[in-house]
This record gives structure tokens, C-alpha cells and sequence, in this order.
């Protein structure tokens, strides 16, 4: 049995898929990822995912810069991932702790008004109270400027890219600063033609 490498403590990650809706998706993609700078985060992509590791800060800007340029080729575009912090294992990615909090990718971001569902999912490891500690985020999210409501084993949000990740960010820190081992899965869509 293959033994499952998540990372140290200080070091976050996320793994993610993008799905460009498009005969032309692999241009989508390609020209998503290079459009982005991920000079902050360690990077490896096979032909089912990517993993990006480095500080909480980069990898959440590096995640959500990706989306945007897909999302604003007005393609429905989705992706779907994994953000994880705390879980014993390898040290891929180590060197990056040392950069600065400075994102590379906010200002290109912030100037990409995009529209988006979400649906997200909180899980802190190890805790009885767990569920405490999720509604007390999905509360903290009803303030983040995007629409926040129920769905099966997930919470939905609704609004501009930069506020979804935004909202998903905060709440990811928030909980790891009381947990030490936090997963959080997403999945996000952008002009999907089911909403018309």
C-alpha cells in the first residue's frame, strides 16, 4: 500500500483540477498556468492533477489567479481540490517557507470581476467539537460579501471569484490557527450555462 505525503506543519498545500468546458481546454489551461506566477509555491502536474505547496498566503493566491484566467475566457470553466495543512509527511516545497508574504498574483487578480458558485467543506482533523468549530466559520462567511447558504455536506457560496476565495481563505485560517491539521475541499464553477 502506497503511503499517502501530505506535508509538515508550517507548510500548506493544495491539490486541484481545472475543467475548462471548451474543445479548446488545454489551451485554456496551459495558458491559465502561464499567465500565473508560481515562483512562491513548488508545483507538479501530472495528467490527473497539480499540487502546489509553499506558504498558506501563495498557495490560496496562486489557486485563485488560476481559476480567474481560465473563468475569464467566458468558457464554463470549474475546478475542484483538496487545501491542506498539518498532515505529517514529505518535505516537497520546505525551501518556499522562507519567502516573503508579498502575492504575486493579487493585482492581476483584483482586476478580473468574475461571477461564481462555490461549494466548500471544512474538515478539522482531530476534533470532537468539529462541528462547532465549521459553524462558527459559516457564520464569519455570512459577512464576506458573497451569498452563503446550506447545501448536502458542504456549504454553497455565491459571488464574485476574489470574495469566494477570499471567504474560503479566511475560514481555512481561522480554523488552522486552533487545529493543527485542517483539510478543506472545494469546488468552484464559473459560467456554467445551467444558471441561465
Amino acid at each position: 500500500m502506497m503511503r499517502m505525503r501530505c506535508g509538515d506543519s508550517r507548510i500548506a498545500g493544495c491539490q486541484f483540477t481545472l475543467f475548462p468546458m471548451s474543445d479548446n481546454f488545454a489551451t485554456i489551461i496551459l495558458t491559465a498556468l502561464k499567465e500565473v506566477d508560481t515562483s512562491k509555491v513548488w508545483k507538479d502536474t501530472d495528467d490527473v492533477s497539480t499540487c502546489i505547496r509553499g506558504k498558506l498566503v501563495h498557495v490560496f493566491d496562486v489557486t485563485r489567479a488560476i481559476f480567474l484566467h481560465a473563468a475569464k475566457t467566458g468558457e464554463h470553466a470549474a475546478m475542484s481540490g483538496t487545501y491542506s495543512i498539518g498532515c505529517p509527511g514529505d518535505s516537497s516545497g520546505d525551501v518556499l517557507m522562507s519567502e516573503t508574504d508579498v502575492v504575486l498574483n493579487q493585482q492581476n487578480s483584483q482586476s478580473i470581476r468574475q461571477q461564481a458558485s462555490c461549494k466548500f467543506a471544512l474538515y478539522p482533523m482531530g476534533r470532537e467539537d468539529y462541528m462547532d468549530t465549521i459553524y462558527e466559520q459559516i457564520d464569519l462567511s455570512q459577512s464576506q460579501g458573497v451569498k452563503v447558504s446550506g447545501s448536502h455536506y458542504a456549504t454553497r457560496l455565491d459571488g464574485d471569484v476574489n470574495d469566494i476565495f477570499r471567504t474560503m481563505e479566511e475560514a481555512f485560517e481561522n480554523v488552522q490557527s486552533k487545529v493543527s491539521h485542517v483539510t478543506m475541499t472545494f469546488t468552484i464553477s464559473a459560467n456554467s450555462p445551467s444558471t441561465k
